[in-house]
């Protein structure tokens, strides 16, 4: 029995990545972002939504990829992210967004162990989409650095500048 569910497919260096509908907030063309003295790599600053601020990861970072240029085409998608007791808004950079699509669930297989190009341990499983793999993000493991969460909320306390 098919247990369908939607997720938002995304682009990130020629592999297709899912994150489930149910945490996405918004897609947004890419914009300026206010540097954060001291961040961690991957979290490369915020951004002023409607009077809310989020602290933005560029997800090549997280995964190790190599950084590139932003394009007509680069995304930022602002999530809710559990957190221990909560859902957090943090906004990912993506190459680029494909559609919202049905994925499987009772056929997502777990990620591979042998080793590829990002870190499995962000990963909660392989699906697929017709004969295309989609590679569903754990958003939880993927966030879990207090590193970000002690920035992000020491920079969310603080005013954005526009």
């Amino acid at each position: 029995m098919a247990e369908l569910a939607q997720y938002l497919t995304l682009g990130l260096a020629d592999e297709t990545f899912g994150i489930s509908i149910r945490n996405v907030r918004e897609i947004l063309d890419i914009r300026p972002i206010s540097r954060l003295p001291h961040a961690p790599d991957f979290l490369v600053g915020m951004i002023d939504v409607r009077g809310s601020g989020y602290p933005i990861v560029d997800l090549r970072t997280k995964l190790d990829l190599p950084r590139v240029p932003a394009t007509e085409a680069t995304r930022i998608i602002i999530l809710d992210v559990p957190m221990e007791d909560r859902l957090v808004g943090v906004g990912f950079i993506a190459d680029c967004v494909f559609e919202v699509t049905d994925i499987d669930e009772s056929r997502i297989e777990p990620p591979p162990s042998v080793g590829g190009r990002w870190k499995s341990d962000y990963l909660a499983g392989v699906g697929r989409k017709g004969d295309k793999f989609v590679i569903i993000f754990d958003l939880r493991r993927l966030m879990l650095s207090t590193d970000l969460m002690q920035t992000a909320e020491a920079a969310l306390a603080k005013p954005v500048a526009a």
